[in-house]
């Protein structure tokens, strides 16, 4: 049989990998911003329709952009956290599923015993287990 399991991605902190982080986190960032100008410029086209529907539409554009802003602080506080980063520390920066074969008689603690993949400037350095 064999069964689904989850295995953390670490990244050794690089300049390298810093900077790709932040490039990602600044490119999302762009993102949203460019999202929440698109939002109010249809706030803005809304002003021809009748007021009921106005009112309802602008509510929801509004909170979709609130929604936008409040991910764009997270991402500032992300980078903020990423300079905080000491060369050569792991982060998870993701995880992938893994298939693991049991079979009767397996040992159940080394099949699920935390295992991790450690990346270092796209190299895979390490697999724990």
């Amino acid at each position: 049989m064999k069964l689904i399991k989850k295995v953390p991605i670490k990244l050794v902190v690089t300049e390298e990998s810093k900077e790709k982080i932040r490039q990602n986190f600044t490119n999302h960032k762009l993102r949203l911003e460019q999202e929440c100008q698109q939002l109010q410029f249809e706030i803005r086209k809304l002003k021809n329709k009748n007021a009921n529907v106005r009112s309802d539409m602008e509510t929801r554009f509004n909170q979709e952009i609130k929604n936008r802003q409040e991910k764009m602080k997270l991402l500032d506080f992300k980078i903020e956290q990423l300079d905080e980063l000491k060369m050569g520390s792991e982060i998870v920066e993701k995880e992938v599923e893994a298939l693991v074969e049991v079979e009767v008689g397996s040992d159940w603690n080394h099949i699920m015993k935390e295992q991790a993949i450690v990346i270092k400037d796209d190299k895979v350095i390490r697999i724990d287990e």
